[in-house]
């Protein structure tokens, strides 16, 4: 029987740290679309393209590359993944046209899902009493990077071009892919099937598995609910409070200590609480649509609002990957890709609905559309736990 390798605090650290540099790679662009329209002669519409391009290929990344982590030793997939992510982002940084940066950017997009890799592979190495305390960490770092990305650019950009950002991140990628080589440890494979049984797989556990099927419905909820609020608040921020694009950028701390915050759902999992802990989580996301919609005329309030929400989605996706993660312990990269995909398509569905709603009744109307998919999905939780025996709500962790 082969010994898993340790999982010291540095790894836990070194996985943290890199998700949130893989993922924020699709995020930098955002405050940067001005500074792009300018260089290249786009309209609004035309820029915003990287956007979609950008998720199109994390997209494509999650249902081609995530699940290569159950079939390939994940340090060297993990070392090529972030190699070809830095090689893009330089390729954005010295793009001469936008056709050439919106090539690059697919490219990013389909590689920065490592974090999707790191994931499972914290939950892989931690031992069952401390797995949910180690993806909260891990995770924690991926949504800190998705917050933080912003907030980077921004202040980047305005010292050095926004060259100078995609630069700074690819020098940053480097970096941690060079850590991957020397500190990750071996890991064999966990499935040693064809590719095409592999991908094929995803299919069969979404049709056997009912527990990542409620999970992925309630994991795409709630980051529609993110996507509601993330996409529009900068209308709302620089309508109502006249705020720059450098102040708004630096709200992303607020959802960073949201972030941090969350960390303790990992715990909850840990003690057996996560499928009681989901309500509560998504409880505090309808509840801080109140305080959302009091922040168009209170800041204090806007700032509540965007700490309890970030704190609730966290905390929701911490939990409900706690419980996918016990359904297969050699298919976790496969129950990733099934589960992030759900994840991934509800946020691309919020940030439409956001962008409609503020269209039609400004701040208000995005808050009401926020507040509508929150209550959903908390009666979709509330439906589905409380048809078992309340007691079941608490069990013990697996012993995988």
């Amino acid at each position: 029987m082969t010994t898993k390798p340790e999982l010291t605090p540095g790894l836990i650290a070194l996985m943290a740290v890199g998700s949130g540099l893989s993922v924020a790679s699709n995020y930098y662009v955002q405050p940067l679309l001005e500074l792009l329209s300018q260089e290249f002669a786009l309209t609004s519409t035309q820029a915003g393209l990287i956007v979609t391009v950008s998720q199109l290929g994390y997209l494509a990344g999650l249902i081609c590359v995530v699940p290569l982590g159950d079939h390939h030793e994940r340090r060297k997939l993990l070392t090529l993944t972030t190699a070809l992510t830095a090689a893009g982002l330089m390729g954005m940084a010295f793009a001469k046209s936008f056709g050439i940066l919106l090539a690059v950017a697919v490219v990013v997009g389909l590689t920065s899902v490592t974090a999707q890799i790191l994931v499972p592979l914290a939950a892989h190495l931690a031992t069952p009493a401390k797995r949910g305390a180690t993806v909260s960490t891990v995770m924690s770092g991926l949504l800190i990077g998705i917050l933080l990305a912003r907030t980077f650019a921004g202040l980047v950009a305005e010292w050095g071009g926004w060259r100078a950002v995609y630069m700074a991140a690819a020098i940053l990628m480097a970096m941690f892919s060079l850590a991957c080589y020397r500190f990750l440890p071996h890991i064999a494979p966990t499935s040693h099937t064809t590719y095409r049984q592999l991908y094929v797989s995803i299919l069969h556990l979404f049709r056997d598995e009912p527990v990542l099927r409620r999970r992925g419905f309630l994991g795409g909820m709630q980051y529609a609910v993110f996507g509601i609020l993330w996409t529009s608040m900068a209308f709302m921020l620089a309508k109502n409070f006249h705020y720059s694009e450098g102040v708004i950028g630096m709200f992303g701390l607020l959802g960073a200590v949201g972030a941090l915050t969350a960390k303790f759902a990992g715990r909850l999992a840990d003690w057996g609480w996560a499928r009681l802990g989901t309500g509560g989580f998504i409880l505090m996301t309808t509840l801080s649509w109140w305080l959302l919609y009091s922040g168009q005329w209170s800041i204090i309030a806007f700032g509540l609002g965007v700490v309890f929400l970030d704190l609730g989605v966290q905390g929701a996706h911490i939990s409900n990957q706690s419980e996918i993660y016990r359904l297969n312990p050699d298919a976790r990269s496969r129950l990733t890709t099934g589960y992030m995909s759900c994840y991934f398509l509800g946020g691309a569905a919020g940030s439409a609905l956001s962008a409609t709603f503020y269209g039609i009744a400004g701040w208000s109307g995005v808050c009401m559309i926020g507040a509508a998919v929150s209550l959903v999905s908390f009666l979709f939780w509330a439906v589905t736990e409380f048809r078992m025996p309340l007691q079941r709500m608490r069990h013990a962790p697996s012993p995988h």
